[in-house]
């Protein structure tokens, strides 16, 4: 019988290899896609990153209730076999339909968090439980510093198809140590069927008025930077001759920021400021930070704004976390994280469609405008969230 450390362990793997993953093929992405031909390179990299976006949050409701029904370990099993694949596909791609595939798959596949989550609320007590969860967070942190900064290596010196074959690689690892280590954790008895898709629930979460602001922002903030994404690696490779290692830099630069302020950092800051003051705060950095970007000429100015969005949305993610937890009741916590999940994957999925397009059908420094004037709005609503005694 595998220890419960072992077994922790590899649910750290798994959280790991995903975020590894996700990150290795950021930096080789957009380059990857002007490999195919076209001309529409913001629409057809806006698509690769919504839909791997749109799987990922169709899979994460779908996959959670299913591991409830059939129980963890297979659903595990299952997400580790298609990410295999979904990388694989993207390392042997010889076309631009084949790449969408498997961003598809692997989106599918990544949806597997919550799973590996409840697997660690399974094996763990009470008291316990907070630091497991603690472990995923951290295997999610580090995983996205590592992936990008891997990937930009091997992208730079092997070519496009490299980093896919390392996270084929790195997933066949986690699927032969999960095959061989970790046991059912969810008992027969405990096993149930749920409703896939609780819109009912959303409605009740939606009626709440001082809810209302902060499921905006949750669809806003994350709608605009998403589509500052896609349209940054390719205004930079045009404007500043951006390729693989500078475009890692920035991932890996984004990445540390984010350790660094939720690792601790923000605990201090939401002592004395307060979670309402980090949110307008944060919003107001990310919109200003986005819509600077066309008027930038030198690498160093854009990492010094890349540094103030990172630094702004390490404030306001967490910030808004709480705020949402604080006007829910006991009784209701689940459900209106749940409809914040849902509203920030919708933004997530949107965003790179609805940037990739103005990218392309008018200029660059249109997507940059109006993904900064989407944040602003988003500050805008903050400032309508009930000031709490905190605030």
């Amino acid at each position: 019988m595998a220890s419960n450390r072992s077994r922790l362990f590899v649910i750290w793997l798994t959280v790991f290899i995903d975020l590894v993953g996700f990150g290795i093929i950021l930096p080789i992405l957009p380059y990857y896609v002007q490999q195919f031909g076209g001309e529409k390179h913001g629409i057809q990299f806006g698509v690769l990153m919504g839909a791997y976006s749109a799987m990922q949050f169709l899979a994460t409701s779908l996959l959670g209730r299913l591991s409830d029904r059939v129980g963890r370990r297979p659903v595990l099993l299952a997400t580790m076999l298609l990410n295999i694949a979904g990388y694989t596909l993207f390392g042997l791609a010889p076309s631009y339909a084949v790449l969408l595939m498997a961003r598809l798959v692997s989106g599918f596949g990544g949806g597997n968090i919550a799973v590996a989550q409840a697997y660690v609320a399974d094996v763990t007590s009470v008291d316990d439980r907070s630091k497991g969860m603690g472990l995923i967070g951290m295997a999610y942190g580090i995983g996205f510093i590592l992936g990008p900064g891997i990937g930009a290596v091997a992208g730079h010196r092997f070519g496009p198809s490299a980093p896919g074959f390392i996270a084929a690689g790195l997933s066949l690892l986690n699927l032969i140590s999960a095959y061989f280590i970790l046991p059912e954790s969810l008992k027969a008895e405990h096993r149930v069927a749920r409703e896939l898709w609780p819109f009912r629930q959303i409605a009740e979460a939606l009626a709440h008025p001082e809810l209302r602001p902060l499921i905006l922002v949750w669809f806003l903030a994350p709608f605009a930077f998403a589509g500052y994404s896609v349209a940054l690696p390719l205004w930079a490779g045009v404007r500043l001759g951006w390729h693989e290692p500078e475009l890692g830099q920035y991932f890996v630069l984004v990445g540390l920021i984010a350790a660094v302020v939720q690792g601790g950092l923000f605990r201090i800051l939401t002592r004395h400021v307060g979670d309402r003051r980090l949110l307008i705060l944060g919003l107001f950095g990310m919109a200003v930070s986005i819509a600077v970007v066309p008027s930038l000429d030198r690498s160093v100015t854009v990492y010094a704004w890349s540094a103030v969005l990172a630094f702004s949305n390490s404030l306001m993610a967490p910030a808004a976390s709480g705020l949402v937890s604080t006007f829910a009741a006991a009784n209701e916590q689940g459900t209106v994280l749940g409809v914040a999940q849902s509203a920030s994957a919708l933004g997530r999925l949107s965003g790179p469609f609805t940037m990739g397009g103005i990218y392309d059908g008018y200029s660059p420094a249109a997507a940059f405008l109006v993904a900064g004037a989407a944040m602003f709005i988003g500050w805008v609503a903050g400032l309508g969230v009930p000031k709490t005694r905190d605030a």
